[in-house]
Parts: C-alpha cells; structure tokens; sequence
C-alpha cells in the first residue's frame, strides 16, 4: 500500500460553493450530488474552506434559519490538505490524526483536484488481496 498515492484515489471533479452561498443551496449541492462535502472557494478558484455533513450537526444545534446562514457563518477555514503525489498511507495518517472524512487534493498550478475521503479509502481496502495464512 505504499506505492499507492492519493490521486489514485481520490474523487473528481470537486463540487465547489462560494462562501457567500447560503447553506440551503450547498445542502442542495450535497444532496444532489450525492456527496459529504463541498469545497469553498473564490472566483479565481482559490480554496477558502470547506462545509462538510458535520457542520450541518452546529447549524441544527445552533437552530440557525438556513435562510439567514451563509457558507462563511459555518465553512472550515483551516484546510488541511494534500496532494495527488502523496502516499495514501501518510495522507490516511493526517485524516486519522485530525478526526476528517474529507480531505481536499491540491494541486500547485490547478488549486483543488479532488478530494479524498473515508469511504475512497474503504473501498480500496475491500478490494486489496490479502495474504492467505498457511
């Protein structure tokens, strides 16, 4: 498993919202696309943050109207992230770390590439061959 990076991995494209969006049309986003988390970013495609199901957990518990919250009130500012080169071993290690499901893939030149989450991650354990025991 140590030759096998995030960008093998990782989901693409990225559904992305503007922090001025409210959380309504994110939440939308999300559930249309069938998806834990979108990206925010600028118009000129710089990453922001990012609004993941678990920020929908504090909009409820702060009985915040959806109508009145923007993406900004509630995204994560403080992005970890990691980049398609990366062994999916260490990027594994910084999701466990810091408690993420989702962790946005950068590119240098790009910006946000994909993203990788807990369930990428599942779905290429349950398909790795393992050693039978003699």
């Amino acid at each position: 498993m140590t030759d096998v990076f995030a960008g093998r991995l990782m989901s693409s494209p990225v559904e992305t919202v503007s922090p001025a969006t409210s959380v309504r049309d994110a939440a939308k986003t999300m559930l249309d696309s069938d998806i834990g988390s979108v990206v925010v970013v600028d118009d000129m495609g710089d990453l922001h943050g990012i609004l993941t199901t678990t920020d929908f957990v504090r909009i409820t518990a702060d009985d915040q109207p959806a109508s009145d919250a923007t993406v900004a009130d509630y995204m994560t500012t403080d992005v970890v992230t990691a980049t398609a080169n990366d062994p999916i071993t260490a990027v594994a290690d910084t999701m466990i770390d810091h408690g993420f499901h989702h962790l946005p893939i950068v590119d240098d030149d790009e910006g946000v590439i994909g993203m990788l989450t807990t369930t990428d991650l599942t779905k290429y354990l349950s398909h790795i061959d393992t050693p039978q025991l003699a």
